[in-house]
């Protein structure tokens, strides 16, 4: 497959446009109604079914153009963007896989580990339908440019820009999974309360489990260094860290013992 320069631009711009209009929302309104935010009224799909749907796309799909990509791998042998190799359609370098296998363990993790431990509240049917077509896009976009568009030259394996953007994302994603281990711990099953988070990233910030994956997503933006990348990066920031805040209030004004020195999302800053 040939690279869609003009498309993978588009979406990236798109994407950019609609984080910017999510942050301008949620700081004038509330946070987006899933969660302890979520209204009682209308469609409610069960949280772990929700999570798997909504976040299944972004794995699935980036997998299957992987695969249809090696299938389509041309019998001459020849480096990815190298002189004589087919355009498009060349099998995946060591970069490429690499890179793109950060992003579907990602949620490979959010699927099938995250979405059948979970114990949140269920979730607006539109909310899942919305985040679906979210991931599928993004997923297609992400795989898209990796597979097809992106050009690594030899150095790049020893690149600081790739070391230190999957040491970002190893960190980020480490936080991410302990946090969510943390509040889970906080409830028993079928229980629907909320506890005070301790432990972890947790001592420094009310939101760990947010924290956590914004730098896995710069991270990934670091590595990769393209327009797509940061587009996600920035739509993850913008989606996430004023529910970030949200939270951060919402504590507060349910527990009057709850830590004065904690911050929303950034430790000692915000």
């Amino acid at each position: 497959m040939e690279c869609q320069d003009s498309a993978v631009s588009t979406v990236s711009w798109l994407l950019i446009t609609g984080a910017v209009l999510f942050l301008l929302q949620q700081l004038q309104n509330r946070a987006c109604r899933y969660g302890r935010y979520t209204e009682s009224r209308g469609g409610l799909c069960p949280s772990r079914t929700a999570w798997f749907l909504q976040e299944a796309p972004a794995f699935l799909l980036p997998l299957l153009l992987l695969l249809l990509t090696e299938q389509e791998a041309p019998e001459a042998p020849g480096a990815p963007g190298a002189p004589g190799a087919a355009a498009g359609r060349s099998r995946p370098g060591t970069g490429r896989a690499l890179l793109l296998g950060t992003f579907i363990l990602h949620y490979f993790h959010r699927s099938f580990i995250y979405a059948f431990l979970t114990r949140g509240r269920p979730v607006p049917v539109f909310i899942v339908l919305s985040a679906a077509i979210f991931c599928s896009v993004n997923g297609v976009l992400q795989a898209h440019f990796l597979l097809h568009c992106a050009h690594f030259h030899d150095s790049w394996l020893t690149d600081a820009r790739l070391t230190a953007g999957l040491l970002l994302f190893l960190c980020g994603m480490i936080i991410n999974i302990h946090s969510d281990h943390v509040l889970r711990s906080l409830r028993k099953p079928g229980e629907q309360v909320y506890r005070i988070p301790h432990g972890g990233m947790f001592e420094w910030v009310s939101s760990a489990n947010f924290l956590g994956e914004i730098i896995e997503w710069c991270g990934y933006a670091v590595a990769v260094w393209s327009l797509p990348a940061f587009a996600f990066a920035l739509f993850t920031i913008c989606s996430i860290g004023p529910r970030a805040y949200h939270h951060h209030r919402d504590y507060q004004q349910r527990f009057k013992d709850y830590p004065r020195s904690r911050k929303a999302l950034l430790p000692f800053l915000l």
